[in-house]
């Protein structure tokens, strides 16, 4: 055992990751499809910035906690960073001003909620599934 380890806690056990059933969110056209589908089941949309340290901790706290599945909501994930253009038309679509990290819920056509950085793991979203 590592000084590190004895000091901090942890059995040197790498804790293994909770995989969440994202869709990649890359182009403009798939957000009508969010739109339409909307209409018969929530959509959940994680705007993601991969170089920024409050961002990759959120998306953690929020890897975690989530618990639907993909029969309750669809889950998408957009690296705002590689796909701006589709960043921007989100917030656009959905007027919705852009922030990072941003979780929107999108209901009938429309964002119901969204939230930014330590929000995200307060929005209950089991009122909008």
């Amino acid at each position: 055992m590592g000084l590190f380890t004895g000091l901090f806690g942890g059995n040197g056990e790498k804790k293994e990751e909770k995989q969440l059933p994202w869709i990649p969110l890359t182009t403009v056209e798939q957000l009508k499809d969010i739109e339409e589908k909307s209409k018969t089941k929530t959509q959940i949309i994680f705007k993601h910035s991969t170089s920024c340290g409050i961002s990759r901790m959120v998306i953690k706290m929020f890897r975690d906690t989530y618990d639907y599945t993909e029969e309750q909501a669809d889950l998408y994930y957009l690296d705002l960073l590689q796909y701006r253009e589709v960043s921007n038309e989100t917030g656009y679509k959905f007027q919705v001003m852009h922030q990072s990290p941003q979780l929107l819920v999108v209901k009938n056509g429309v964002a119901v909620a969204n939230a930014s950085h330590g929000s995200i793991n307060e929005l209950h979203l089991e009122k909008y599934i």
